[in-house]
């Protein structure tokens, strides 16, 4: 949460020279000025802010901060440019079934049993996602506490770069229609805002099916003042110690690059200089802790000097579970991702994609996670008749809002390439359950809908649908028979992520209503870590948004700070 008590004078004015100033600076991606391999970077190198992440977050804070201050951006992975799996709509699953050491997606398997992946590559979770833009519930933005005008500006500050209005075809507009006829309504057509009903949300495709990803807002960066890092990956965070009452103050990173070498950044010398961590919600909890904040115990059975014990680090790791059905079709069906939402007054959020389906490569890809987690797929999954593939199909599902169930990170080793050990605890709260249900009930209402039947082959029931999908490698979790007749179990046995984990850092526990990390000086977390519940039906906008206005305050706080 961040004070919503800012001079609307001051920063309206402020916001204008912004503004203003862009496009005098401005260098059109792939940044060949201010780009480059970190294997070039000098032994030890300083700048006003140091950002660890250049993801969803870290890109959009990053361009902020540079049109007055030197702003050094870190990034583990490469450009997103050029890699039509990142870039064509068509690439998204391939994307994620890539597990190569160098794969922009990263897989990892929470101790639930669920396949997930974390982003390695400029525009983090913005590069590798299904594109869904929508923004944040007005409530959203009072519960936490922001400044309601400058959240607007900064939403479309981002909107001008990577936001579109899809092109709605047929079966995104039968499952729009079935959505109302089932009475998840009113209509409330195209719209960036989230509002309950059913609606059209925004995409960072473009008509073209061109993906436009958090790594476009460095455009409006000044490239005189970014120096953008690929390929390093940080450690650990150095602090100075504290001394005579003061606390520990963030003055560095140490980061290696992709030959092993290892660099020093500094904080040049000044006291509103910091360290800013946007590494994700794994990331960055799994970078406090390799940095010595974080529960003692722990960070001590790694081998980790302890700077602060923060038994809070790691917590409160949530991830909004979801379930879906595919629904094959007689006929061809578009190839879309999420579009089309149906906001419920239960909180569930039910959408749709579709395109050819190739069941075969679900099992393959299925069977190589689980091989890299050393774990097997429950024998009962994926019957051999279902496999005359590719198909045409449509995908219904749900995302739950919240959610109210939370579990926990913990390291699993010192290094910072390796994934965290990760519980989500996925429907352990029943208020996500019973949510889970009615959910489905829904979504079983519009397959039955007369606005589907043209998309279903003849006889087809939910009720078969649902238990074909039981027999599908959708994660490593057991199936159970009853499965087929309780929603309950049909929810827990094919639960799958929709990738919209957070917490681990968050506001009241790790960080204060500054994003400043409590116990120390001079270091920022500012991405989803520090969210407790997940905003809107997708948060990359808002995650956006959030550097964008983090940006804006640390430059109102620099020049009120200048004036004083």
């Amino acid at each position: 949460m961040v004070s919503s008590s800012w001079n609307p004078f001051i920063f309206s004015y402020f916001f204008g020279i912004l503004i203003l100033s862009i496009p005098c600076f401005s260098e059109k991606a792939p940044y060949s000025t201010f780009a480059r391999d970190a294997t070039s970077a000098p032994k030890v190198i300083s700048f006003d802010y140091i950002i660890i992440g250049g993801g969803t977050s870290g890109c959009a804070l990053a361009a902020t901060l540079s049109q007055s201050f030197n702003v050094l951006l870190l990034e583990r992975g490469g450009l997103p440019y050029g890699n039509p799996n990142i870039t064509n709509i068509n690439g998204f699953s391939s994307n994620l079934a890539n597990t190569s050491p160098s794969s922009p997606s990263q897989l990892f398997i929470s101790t639930d049993g669920v396949f997930n992946h974390r982003a390695r590559v400029l525009g983090g979770g913005s590069a590798i996602n299904a594109g869904f833009f929508t923004r944040a519930s007005a409530e959203y933005v009072r519960k936490v506490g922001w400044n309601e005008k400058v959240v607007n500006d900064s939403y479309e500050w981002v909107e001008k770069k990577v936001a579109f209005q899809p092109q709605v075809k047929q079966w995104q507009s039968a499952v729009k229609s079935g959505l109302l006829e089932v009475g998840v309504e009113p209509d409330n057509g195209f719209t960036y805002e989230h509002l309950y009903g059913t609606k059209v949300g925004g995409s960072i495709f473009d008509s073209q099916g061109h993906r436009h990803t958090a790594a476009d807002l460095l455009e409006y960066a000044d490239p005189t003042k970014i120096s953008l890092l690929l390929y390093a990956t940080v450690e650990q965070i150095m602090f100075k110690p504290g001394v005579g009452g003061r606390k520990p103050r963030a003055n560095g990173v140490r980061f290696q690059d992709s030959k092993g070498n290892s660099h020093l950044a500094y904080l040049k010398e000044g006291p509103m200089n910091e360290v800013l961590l946007s590494a994700g919600a794994l990331g960055s909890p799994q970078m406090l802790m390799l940095s010595g904040i974080g529960p003692a115990e722990q960070l001590k059975a790694h081998g980790i000097s302890v700077l602060l014990d923060q038994p809070m680090v790691g917590m409160g790791m949530s991830d909004n579970p979801m379930n879906a059905v595919i629904i094959p079709s007689p006929k061809p069906v578009e190839v879309s991702l999420i579009q089309v939402v149906g906001i419920t007054e239960f909180e569930s959020y039910i959408e749709a994609s579709s395109g050819p389906l190739e069941l075969d490569w679900l099992r393959t890809m299925a069977n190589d996670f689980a091989r890299i987690a050393n774990q097997s797929l429950d024998p009962s999954v994926i019957n051999p008749r279902i496999l005359n593939s590719p198909i045409q199909a449509g995908v219904i599902l749900e995302k739950l809002a919240g959610p109210f169930s939370t579990g926990f990170l913990q390291l699993s080793s010192k290094d910072p390439n390796d994934n965290p050990l990760v519980t989500f605890n996925y429907f352990k709260d029943p208020r996500d359950l019973q949510r889970c249900v009615q959910g489905m009930r829904t979504i079983a209402e519009v397959i039955e809908s007369t606005s589907l039947f043209d998309f279903k082959y003849p006889f087809t029931t939910a009720q078969a649908l649902f238990d074909t999908m039981l027999t599908f490698p959708l994660n490593l979790r057991p199936r159970h028979l009853s499965a087929s007749v309780s929603l309950e179990q049909f929810c827990i046995d094919t639960v799958v992520t929709i990738w919209h984990y957070h917490g681990g850092c968050q506001v009241g526990k790790v960080v204060d209503r500054d994003y400043k990390v409590l116990g120390v000086d001079g270091l920022r977390v500012i991405d989803g870590s520090t969210f407790i519940d997940s905003p809107g039906t997708n948060p990359q906008a808002t995650v956006m948004m959030l550097g964008r206005y983090m940006g804006m305050k640390i430059l109102r706080e620099r020049l009120v700070g200048a004036r004083n």
